[in-house]
């Protein structure tokens, strides 16, 4: 399997303090696409635990409490619509921003997305400096 492309520069300071450290959940079924997002999110001060399908994701948001979530919307169990449905259902996932990274990118995947309660809809590979500035939002 290829590691998605996330760009990170070897020149910026990673994790410099400059981002406010943030609570991130990371859910997608793509171990790579995981353990790459884990990485550059911690490098940049970030504290993520990750899920690999929505089932998992909201028992961890659940538990966690994430500041955000980053969710691809083709998971097993329960897809990323249901699973954001679910999470803006519970008082404390009201306010936790949903960010849906996903291959789907035509114009009915991102209304559905927002219609199921996601702030952003993101298409993969996902650009760092956009993914930093969400994050800071």
């Amino acid at each position: 399997m290829t590691a998605p492309h996330i760009p990170v520069s070897t020149t910026a300071p990673v994790g410099s303090g400059t981002a406010t450290p943030r609570r991130v959940l990371v859910v997608d079924d793509n171990e790579d696409i995981v353990m790459t997002m884990r990485l550059l999110l911690t490098k940049l001060g970030h504290t993520v635990r990750v899920a690999y399908n929505g089932q998992q994701a909201m028992a961890e948001a659940e538990a966690f409490r994430p500041d955000v979530v980053l969710m691809d919307i083709g998971l097993p169990v329960m897809d990323g619509y249901e699973a954001a449905r679910r999470l803006r259902q519970q008082p404390w996932g009201r306010g936790i921003k949903l960010v849906a990274i996903t291959g789907w990118g035509q114009a009915r995947d991102v209304a559905l997305a927002l219609e199921a309660g996601f702030d952003h809809h993101v298409v993969k590979p996902v650009d760092r400096k956009l993914l930093e500035s969400l994050l800071e939002a």
